[in-house]
């Protein structure tokens, strides 16, 4: 029995070795997670106002669905609560500055038809801090989809303006959330 354990002894000290390795990785490997806001600011302890965009595009109507998604964006986040009268803390604001659309793919046997646009939005999105007037955020920011060509080419284009809104409000959003002013 003696040779038995002085064989297994160091086995086991080789399984405790590697069984705290595993358990150490394992744990280092969530160490960039951070839970809450990554910018240093408290949940909630400041407010953001979106205002409508100015639309400066040929497309009409981009306006009401990038605020709505804003809004929306920073409801579900958190790090900011939402001021809907006039008083947050940081204003954002923007031009919608162009509305690009490009063929990626044709029918296969028409080379003349397009079958899928790839839809680009061109953003400048503003962020101040009301009190100090400190400007936080004043970047251009693209947001885009991909749609499908159909009779209806206007209808499409219509019914991505909500997925181009939620693209921009997700990229214009971190700017704010996890900007490093």
């Amino acid at each position: 029995m003696n040779s038995v354990s002085a064989r297994l002894c160091p086995f086991l000290r080789f399984a405790f070795v590697l069984m705290a390795a595993g358990i150490l990785g394992l744990g280092s490997g969530c160490a960039g997670y951070q839970l809450g806001p990554t910018n240093g600011t408290a949940a909630g302890n400041r407010s953001v106002e979106v205002a409508l965009f100015r639309n400066e595009t040929n497309e009409p109507r981009l306006s009401e669905p990038v605020a709505q998604s804003l809004r929306h964006r920073f409801q579900q986040e958190g790090t900011y609560r939402l001021a809907t009268d006039g008083t947050g803390d940081v204003q954002v604001t923007g031009t919608l500055k162009r509305y690009e659309r490009d063929p990626i793919s044709f029918q296969p046997n028409d080379l003349i038809t397009t079958r899928d646009y790839d839809v680009r939005m061109i953003v400048q999105v503003r962020a101040v801090e009301r009190s100090t007037g400190k400007v936080l955020v004043d970047k251009e920011v693209i947001a885009r989809t991909t749609i499908q060509s159909n009779a209806d080419l206007g209808s499409a284009e219509r019914q991505a303006a909500p997925l181009l809104a939620d693209d921009l409000a997700r990229k214009a959003a971190a700017l704010l959330i996890d900007g490093t002013w």
